[in-house]
């Protein structure tokens, strides 16, 4: 079993930053990729940004140039740097964890509100 726990969201005014967290445990051995989702309401979840093992990222095109996901791997952390914050990047935003066999693992949602 992997726990995931993720902090780090709030309420920004447009054009902020924010930095989210996602602290890994648990049988973190044979993880393959962790990321961010987000789900904003009526809407369906949507990767945000991902970080494989060997550190290769993909990000969703509507948050390229603006949100950069890293990791601290001592620390079984990964981060995702939110700046020029808009409107529409309102949403709940869950860590995920594709760990062997494809199994996926999901932490608690934080919430993310940017106001115009």
């Amino acid at each position: 079993q992997v726990q995931l726990v993720g902090s780090g969201g709030g309420l920004v005014q447009a054009g902020g930053s924010l930095r989210l967290s996602c602290v890994a445990s648990g049988s973190i051995f044979g993880i393959n990729r962790m990321g961010w989702y987000r789900q904003a309401p009526g809407k369906q979840r949507e990767l945000v940004a991902a970080i494989t093992s060997g550190g290769r990222t993909n990000y969703a095109d509507s948050v390229k140039g603006r949100f950069t996901i890293s990791r601290d791997n001592a620390k079984n952390t990964v981060f995702l740097q939110m700046n020029s914050l808009k409107p529409e990047d309102t949403a709940v935003y869950s860590c995920n964890a594709l760990g062997p066999y494809g199994i996926d693992y999901w932490g608690q949602g934080t919430q993310v509100t940017v106001s115009s």
